[in-house]
């Protein structure tokens, strides 16, 4: 585990950002907006992106943050951008977008600015949407700063709103056979906060699909299946092979490697 160099933030902070996030909750929009999320087969879909940050190993404060956009439905690199930035905010479980979203966001702006026809139409985060502690989680955050569609694909189930790791749980991974199989997380409250997905017939492991904005939960799964190749789909994997191999070519720090660093456990349970 990368070294933690930021301190707790103070309650002032906390409660600042849980404002924050009640505000920006409001704009989130859990339907289809767009004309090519209609058809069955996504036509009209040109560009999909995908974000990630990579931490270098030991520091939890120095991250190489990564935007990329393939092409549809080829799945092909149009764009990437990678950029090295300092971490300053701490993390704290439900609050990762505040530690993370504003690199991202830059990176959303930088596209916009120098190559503006290749601005993805729909935006893969690695992280939860409305399948969080607040139903806002980093996916819905970048969608409602950026404008743009966004998806939720996490590799882990945060356990909220009675959600759990447990037999029942284990069961219904197992009785996902194939590809493209999935099952509702439906919480205690009666709401479905996301679908597991089967992504790829050879991964035994689901991942976890949520709403993020401007896209229903079915709409959502059916363009993350579409989209992988293997477990993780292709737009986050490729933003992350780039992330973690910018940190390789261009810091000469021994602590160089990349590592997930505690910036990406979004899906840890909360410490308070």
């Amino acid at each position: 585990m990368a070294r933690s160099e930021t301190e707790p933030p103070e309650e002032e902070t906390l409660r600042r950002w849980e404002r924050e996030q009640a505000q920006l909750k409001a704009n989130v929009i859990e339907e289809d907006t767009e004309e090519w999320q209609k058809d069955s087969t996504f036509a009209g879909l040109e560009r999909v992106g995908g974000v990630d940050l990579s931490y270098v190993k030991g520091n939890d404060t120095v991250a190489c943050a990564s935007l990329v956009v393939l092409s549809y439905p080829d799945l092909e690199v149009l764009y990437e951008d990678c950029r090295m930035v300092t971490v300053s905010a701490p993390y704290v479980a439900g609050y990762l977008a505040f530690r993370e979203a504003p690199f991202l966001v830059e990176a959303a702006q930088r596209l916009q600015e120098r190559e503006p026809g290749l601005r993805p139409q729909v935006l893969l985060v690695d992280g939860n949407g409305v399948l969080h502690h607040r139903g806002f989680g980093v996916a819905c955050h970048l969608g409602v700063l950026t404008g743009l569609p966004c998806i939720g694909v996490a590799k882990n189930l945060l356990q909220v709103d009675g959600l759990a790791k447990d037999e029942l749980h284990r069961e219904q991974i197992c009785d996902l056979q194939m590809g493209g199989d999935v099952f509702p997380l439906r919480g205690t409250s009666g709401r479905v906060l996301g679908m597991a997905l089967r992504s790829y017939d050879k991964s035994t492991k689901p991942i976890y699909v949520s709403v993020g904005h401007r896209t229903c939960l079915e709409s959502a799964v059916r363009l993350v299946q579409s989209c992988c190749r293997y477990r993780i789909p292709e737009p986050i994997r490729q933003a992350d092979i780039r992330s973690r191999e910018y940190i390789r070519k261009h810091l000469s720090s021994p602590l160089g490697g990349p590592a997930p660093g505690p910036g990406r456990k979004e899906e840890a349970e909360p410490q308070h």
